[in-house]
């Protein structure tokens, strides 16, 4: 078979005229030949499978320069960046849908305590950090308040302060009033002032991306818990004896996982399984997850760090929050547990338990 016609070669391949005069300019898809008298661009039929392949790859929303690094491999490192590239699709979507999600439930939800018949709810909470058996000093903050709790896990030269610093400037969120459908707008100023605070005292270290912190935190606002989440610290939920990880690690070994690269229990050994793809600090990616919670009586939540909840099997947080009564006994209990395991990193965690306000 002879060569193709920019017209052929474009019915064939599902592009347009137009698209494969694009793709020639940007070198993704030059023609086969171009004719030296009419200037036009001829196609060898060989070329059809990779004209296809960029049309299906247009089709996915995929960026060009994208496109040019995938048709440039071989079929297997191909299928895995398009695997990449959907992963990083989805987590995108995600969070959009956790946003809407936010607004939605935000928008919608009508306060239960302006029933008359409604008992008021609060939380009853306790907050713990240990430097744990092998550092020599505690990067971690834990904090516990009547509405505010939080949990910084630092890193780098600067950790400790940095933690602290992204912790304190949360801690506005105790006193400050929140207007009526503001809540998301007080949450993202808070994380700025945060992100600031940070990037202030990591800005002095050099290079100044080695140092930062995560944060993972929740507001109480009376029936709802409002979570702000950067970074690999997790939040727990043990509702009606289950227990649930309600927050995603922002790591790269966790993205691995996602993209069907890493098993879980290959993640879980893997040498760079701290590495995060997310936190505040200078140069880095400081993107919150942000979402709504609504609380009910006899909830219980767990705040921890990266120390505890990479050292304590999942079963036993399970069975502490389960059995021990004060959020104070089972602060001290995690902490024990995590050092009884050699206590390798800082272990913080924060304990809080819905319940109903004596009137």
């Amino acid at each position: 078979m002879g060569l193709l016609t920019i017209g052929a070669f474009a019915k064939a391949s599902r592009l347009s005229p137009k698209a494969l005069r694009l793709y020639d300019e940007l070198g993704l898809l030059p023609p086969a030949r171009v004719d030296p008298v009419t200037g036009y661009r001829l196609y060898a039929p060989e070329q059809l499978e990779q004209a296809r392949l960029v049309a299906w790859l247009r089709r996915l929303g995929m960026p060009l320069a994208r496109i040019r690094h995938v048709c440039a491999l071989e079929a297997g490192p191909a299928a895995q960046e398009v695997r990449a590239y959907w992963a990083q699709v989805e987590a995108e979507t995600a969070a959009r849908r956790d946003l809407a999600s936010f607004l939605i439930g935000h928008l919608s939800w009508k306060d239960p305590a302006m029933s008359p018949t409604a008992r008021p709810l609060g939380i009853r909470y306790a907050a713990l950090s240990d430097k744990g058996l092998v550092r020599e000093s505690n990067q971690d903050t834990a904090y516990a308040g009547s509405r505010l709790l939080a949990v910084a896990d630092g890193y780098g030269p600067q950790g400790a302060p940095a933690g602290a610093a992204a912790v304190d400037a949360l801690k506005c969120l105790e006193t400050d009033s929140i207007p009526a459908g503001g809540l998301l707008n007080v949450l993202e100023d808070a994380i700025d002032r945060a992100g600031q605070a940070v990037r202030g005292i990591t800005g002095t270290v050099s290079p100044p991306e080695e140092a930062g912190t995560t944060l993972t935190a929740m507001l109480w606002t009376g029936s709802q818990l409002a979570l702000v989440h950067i970074g690999d610290s997790r939040v727990y939920l043990l509702r009606d004896g289950e227990m649930f990880q309600i927050t995603q690690d922002h790591t790269m070994v966790q993205s691995m996982v996602d993209e069907g690269r890493l098993s879980p229990e290959e993640a879980a050994s893997h040498p760079q399984r701290s590495l995060l793809i997310r936190a505040l600090g200078r140069g880095a990616d400081g993107t919150p997850d942000v979402r709504l919670h609504d609380a009910r009586q006899g909830d219980r939540y767990l705040l921890c760090s990266d120390g505890l909840s990479t050292v304590v099997p999942t079963e036993e947080i399970h069975r502490v929050l389960t059995d021990a009564g004060e959020p104070e006994r089972a602060t001290r209990e995690l902490i024990a547990l995590a050092n009884g395991s050699g206590g390798p990193d800082n272990a913080s965690c924060v304990v809080a338990d819905v319940m109903e306000l004596q009137r």
